[in-house]
């Protein structure tokens, strides 16, 4: 696949989704890019804005096994990798998957699961297979993650570690939609559910495809070092206990080939580094008491901390 298809299809697969998603086209894209990049999101918000129609639509567009995982405190690990039942008539033991075995799985509200749970389900994310009775199960490619909490309601929960958190490509809000596009939800879902009508636009073979594709996007040398000195700058600010992580720098650098194939450019630019820094590396810091105070988000420490790097001067 050329940079100029993968383009074309991701710009397919945004347009598709916003049919059911109304008002929130960079929440979309950052979650096609994800895709792209064989990553996995968080999204941290309030109920109701659309995470779950956001799942479904994106697994539609691409004709993928969709399946959804409520997590609550009494979750096992074994209740969404699978497990092994009996079976009389053959004397033999047969694996029966769980909800992980699809293309695209929504985790409701993964805070609510204990550590053991989330842990597992982590694995699954970063090694694209679980280990079950001794034997290890591939999962489906393409297998992306679309996991939520809720930022309100924090009873009864386990927060992410930041160890966990690093696992994430992204996280990403979708905040409540403008005046105009809860009036354009409440026309478009007066008669008929939107997601139910969005098309397929590509295949799984599509998205392996351009996955491949973006790897390929053109990181110049000076590029790699402007994005290992934003990194190294989070870890020695003033505002953070704790900086990103080395995953933070790669993540940065396939968000930056993925947002530049996105534009139909065989190479990416410190504009393309600079655009998705906040969503890929906001959830990696830990920020000081004082700033958290302060109302100030990773997002935000993000930009302040590149306002201080020097950005490469393209090569003539």
């Amino acid at each position: 696949m050329t940079i100029e298809q993968v383009s074309q299809f991701a710009s397919s697969l945004c347009a598709e989704v916003e049919r059911a998603i109304v008002g929130k086209p960079e929440s979309v894209k950052v979650a096609v890019a994800a895709l792209l990049c064989e990553g996995h999101i968080l999204i941290e918000d309030v109920p109701g804005v659309g995470k779950t129609t956001l799942a479904k639509a994106l697994a539609r567009t691409i004709s993928g096994e969709f399946h959804r995982i409520q997590f609550t405190p009494d979750i096992l690990p074994s209740d969404i990798t699978g497990t092994s039942v009996y079976r009389q008539t053959t004397g033999e033991f047969e694996f029966r998957p769980g909800p992980l075995f699809a293309n695209v799985v929504l985790v409701d509200e993964v805070n609510r699961a204990t550590p053991k749970t989330q842990s597992a389900l982590l694995e699954a994310m970063e090694e694209r297979q679980v280990t079950i009775d001794g034997a290890t199960r591939a999962l489906p490619a393409p297998f992306f993650v679309i996991a939520t909490q809720n930022n309100v309601e924090m009873t009864g929960t386990y927060p992410l570690p930041e160890a966990q958190l690093d696992r994430f490509f992204a996280r990403v809000t979708l905040g409540y939609p403008s005046r105009d596009a809860e009036t354009e939800i409440l026309r478009s879902q007066q008669t008929e559910i939107p997601v139910e009508s969005v098309q397929q636009v590509g295949t799984l073979d599509d998205v392996i495809a351009a996955q491949q594709a973006i790897r390929n996007v053109i990181v110049s040398e000076g590029l790699r070092e402007y994005i290992v000195d934003v990194v190294r700058a989070t870890r020695s600010s003033g505002l953070v206990h704790l900086g990103s992580s080395p995953r933070g720098s790669l993540y940065l650098m396939h968000a930056a080939q993925a947002l530049a194939a996105l534009d139909q450019r065989d190479y990416a630019t410190a504009d393309d580094v600079k655009s998705a820094a906040g969503w890929v590396l906001g959830h990696r810091l830990m920020l000081r008491g004082e700033v958290r105070a302060r109302g100030t988000d990773g997002p935000e420490v993000v930009s302040q901390v590149m306002s201080a790097v020097a950005v490469p001067v393209p090569a003539r």
